[in-house]
């Protein structure tokens, strides 16, 4: 994708160095523009004020599932998601440059990331201890000058903190994908092949979500996410996730939609983008 013009910028949470980040740049295939944000409520805010031309926040992880804080915020929401990446999540163990692996006693990251460097870690016999997020335990490294210690983060955060890598790829599931949703106040063209999310509610009564399920089937369109998420606002009831092939400006979507709002009690579309590229081995 190319930018819209000179002055923008792609807002994430997080710091120099986080995954978000890494997608940020491999997204558009070189380093741009970026500002990292404390919370995702801040990216959104961000974006939504102009501040930001496009927000970057993880939607699912192929080992850990759906990251529901950013389903709950584009409800609330009114940008659009206009691109999805997949992101192969490597772990890299690093050091300062003088230190050697040998002199390392306590290794520094994100519970997440520790967990699933398990294997590894164990391995390495040396005590963990738990920061706020991986891009966090690399600059922790840098700024307290830790001779003895090592991080668990992102081949970016190395670059960002001049920190070396001493062990590449060291998680323990291969296969780990975090897939991004690109937002922005404007919506996407129609391209080859295309995805539409959406977000929607039923009568609560039995066969209400069969009778919605079936304007999808009836027209041949291809599910390939469905999840459900309490409503805040009404307890006992449930708001469904979907994402299917299509973009909302094919006729047959369209179509679609409108059956589905007949259905449904609510219907908002979070977007139509161009569909992302898995990795092959995802």
């Amino acid at each position: 994708m190319t930018p819209h013009s000179k002055s923008w910028v792609a807002a994430y949470q997080g710091i120099d160095g986080a995954f978000s980040q890494e997608a940020i740049f491999s997204y558009f295939n070189k380093q741009v523009p970026t500002c990292g944000l404390p919370t995702f409520d801040d990216v959104i805010e961000q974006v939504e004020a102009g501040e930001a031309q496009y927000g970057f926040l993880p939607a699912e992880n192929s080992i850990t599932g759906t990251i529901v804080q950013t389903y709950d915020l584009l409800l609330q929401s009114n940008l659009c998601i206009i691109g999805e990446y997949y992101l192969p999540i490597h772990h890299n163990l690093m050091i300062l440059p003088d230190s050697n692996l040998e002199s390392i006693q306590r290794v520094f990251s994100h519970p997440q990331a520790l967990a699933q460097c398990a294997q590894y870690l164990k391995r390495l016999n040396t005590r963990t201890e738990v920061v706020w997020d991986t891009a966090g335990s690399a600059q922790k490294i840098r700024q307290e000058n830790l001779a003895d210690a090592a991080a668990i983060a992102s081949h970016q955060a190395a670059k960002a903190y001049q920190l070396k890598i001493v062990a590449a790829n060291i998680e323990d599931i291969v296969h780990n994908t975090t897939r991004f949703f690109v937002l922005s106040k404007q919506s996407a063209k129609a391209a080859s092949h295309n995805k539409t999310s959406i977000l929607f509610s039923v009568k609560h009564q039995p066969g209400s979500l069969v009778d919605c399920l079936q304007v999808f089937s009836a027209q041949g369109l291809n599910l390939s996410k469905i999840e459900s998420r309490p409503d805040r606002q009404h307890p006992w009831h449930y708001i469904f996730y979907l994402d299917f092939e299509g973009h909302i400006d094919d006729p047959i979507v369209n179509q679609v939609l409108l059956h589905l709002l007949k259905r449904a009690t609510m219907v908002k579309i979070l977007g139509s983008y161009p569909l992302g590229d898995k990795p092959n081995a995802a």
